[in-house]
């Protein structure tokens, strides 16, 4: 069976405190968005699980990839058949678009469908929150409100319909870990979701991604992106997550082209 993780953005976000357990408590919004890999699992009848992957290259830390990582938490939990696991990655690493939880966060889906398993969505999120903070926003994927560490998710009433979206990953890998580093955790000024209850022009003003001050003195080309997307028309632009990728809302298809910023996606939602 074949499988297709999206990407998400994030519309603002918050790191509002330091834990005890060092990781930091944030809020934001969580969308999806039309950005796919691709994951073909397939039952091979053998000892071993296998984990292929073609496109984008995916960097080696060590440990098994979050796609194999997902297979032992099922097995281990309901024993099921050892799988081929084929990716293939387009979703950029390091762009704040959350490719690699989508993943496999689609491999606990897909395994569930694959064998029958007819896993509760309650135990699927509890299951997928072992592998990434985030990994559990893909078992509901759709606009959500984040807290926490990015893992306990609240509805969000939120329509984007008809407006055109530009995605742009100027080809900067930001590792996630070094941009917490340069970041002073502060209370929030205004709820992200009272910002974004107000209309859509109000945005700039008022709905921030706490990352983006030292991400841009880090790389400065980032923060030219951000600002020619607003002279290209946008009525709201912002960096994903912990970068590097930009995204700017836009009324109707903007006519700059951006291809010399590095890879660009275009779509309505």
């Amino acid at each position: 069976m074949i499988f297709f993780p999206n990407a998400k953005i994030n519309l603002g976000l918050h790191i509002i405190g330091k834990r005890q357990d060092g990781y930091h408590n944030i809020e934001s919004a969580f969308i999806p968005i039309p950005i796919h890999d691709a994951l073909e699992i397939t039952e091979n009848n053998t000892e071993k699980t296998v984990f292929f992957s073609t496109g984008i290259d995916i960097p080696s830390d060590g440990k098994l990839n979050l796609v194999e990582r997902a297979w032992a938490i099922l097995k281990s939990a309901h024993n099921i058949p050892t799988v081929d696991l084929d990716l293939i990655k387009k979703i950029p690493i390091g762009a704040g678009l959350g490719g690699g939880s989508s993943d496999a966060a689609a491999c606990i889906l897909g395994l569930n469908e694959m064998f029958d398993l007819n896993i509760p969505e309650k135990k699927l999120l509890n299951l997928t929150g072992q592998l990434g903070a985030d990994c559990a926003f893909f078992i509901k994927n759709k606009p959500l409100y984040a807290e926490g560490i990015g893992d306990y998710f609240s509805e969000l009433e939120i329509e984007l319909k008809g407006f055109h979206f530009v995605v742009i990953y100027p080809n900067i890998h930001v590792s996630t870990s070094n941009a917490y580093k340069h970041i002073v955790p502060k209370p929030a000024k205004k709820d992200i979701r009272e910002i974004l209850s107000k209309p859509i022009e109000s945005w700039k003003k008022d709905l921030k991604n706490d990352f983006e001050i030292s991400v841009f003195k880090q790389y400065p080309i980032i923060k030219d992106v951000k600002e020619k997307l607003y002279r290209a028309g946008a009525i709201y632009a912002s960096m994903s997550g912990s970068g590097s990728t930009l995204f700017g809302i836009f009324e109707k298809e903007p006519s700059t082209n951006f291809s010399e910023y590095g890879q660009v996606w275009q779509f309505s939602l």
